[in-house]
């Protein structure tokens, strides 16, 4: 398994921008997929992010396309997620996640990804 810790969350006007960092320890980054999700109280662990093991590739969820860029970098073996442009409705708990398996597309569900942070809070204020 490998370990991942969040960080960067709190509370934030609407426009404002945060910028979320997931380091990783246990193992290098390098050979995973790696996610961002979050979770609104009262509804579902949802889809925000996702970027293939070389960076190369990456994918978002409609809702955040042109306001969050995620990026990766492997020598520091952490993940991050640049939120611009926030919104009310981006409150959420926000988690990183890992996808160990090998030989796979990058995924955008969470029942595919192996191991995962203990979540860092964003709050945006109207």
């Amino acid at each position: 398994q490998v370990q991942l810790v969040e960080s960067g969350g709190g509370l934030v006007q609407a426009g404002s921008s945060l910028r979320l960092s997931c380091a990783a320890s246990g193992r290098t980054l390098n050979n995973y997929h790696m996610g961002w999700f979050r979770q609104a109280p009262g509804k579902e662990r949802e889809f925000v992010a996702a970027i293939s093991r070389s960076g190369g590739f990456t994918y978002y969820v409609d809702s955040v396309k042109g306001r969050f860029t995620i990026s990766r970098d492997n020598a520091k073996n952490t993940v991050y997620l640049q939120m611009n442009s926030l919104k009310p409705e981006d409150t959420a708990l926000y988690y990183c996640a890992a996808d160990l398996r090998v030989g796979v597309g990058v995924a955008k569900v969470p029942s595919a990804y192996d191991s995962w942070g203990q979540g860092t809070q964003v709050t945006v204020s109207s």
